[in-house]
């Protein structure tokens, strides 16, 4: 069975073509190497991440993992968008995701990203930059296959 994944960036100067967003593809390859089918990245202005995530929730991938738009700025709304749609937050995730990046870069704590699962789909919001995109994909490694599983019914 092939799993799906969506990939959302948060970014408005990206979504202007002011430039070229550089965290979705690091994404996307990292999804494609380990076999899902992908949809995205599409990417949004912040304004949009409300709608655009409750869009690709409706196609009911098995992975939605946004990018962009966890900070302090007036426009960061990814975390307040993608805990209205949650049916449970797992903060053990943005947790170990914020403490690993902070080894490398300090302001990693000021995100305010969330994690969780809506129906039957694993959504996690990563930082807006390439660092932290990959630090928090090394947190999912460890344990993707083993949630998805548990998502999807199956036992410990």
């Amino acid at each position: 069975m092939t799993r799906t994944a969506a990939v959302l960036v948060a970014s408005t100067r990206a979504a202007a073509g002011a430039y070229e967003d550089r965290t979705g593809p690091v994404i996307a390859e990292w999804l494609r190497s380990r076999g899902f089918e992908l949809v995205g990245p599409v990417v949004v202005p912040d304004a949009a991440i409300a709608e655009s995530l409750a869009e690709l929730l409706a196609q009911h991938p098995d992975l939605l993992l946004t990018t962009g738009g966890t900070g302090v700025s007036p426009d960061d709304r990814t975390p307040e968008a993608t805990r209205a749609l949650l049916d449970m937050e797992l903060p053990g995730i943005a947790e170990e995701v914020r403490r690993r990046g902070a080894e490398a870069a300090p302001a990693a704590i000021l995100s305010r990203a969330v994690a969780g699962v809506a129906g039957a789909t694993l959504v996690m919001n990563l930082p807006g930059s390439s660092g932290g995109v990959r630090d928090g994909l090394a947190v999912l490694e460890g344990v993707l296959d083993h949630l998805l599983d548990q998502i999807a019914g199956g036992d410990h």
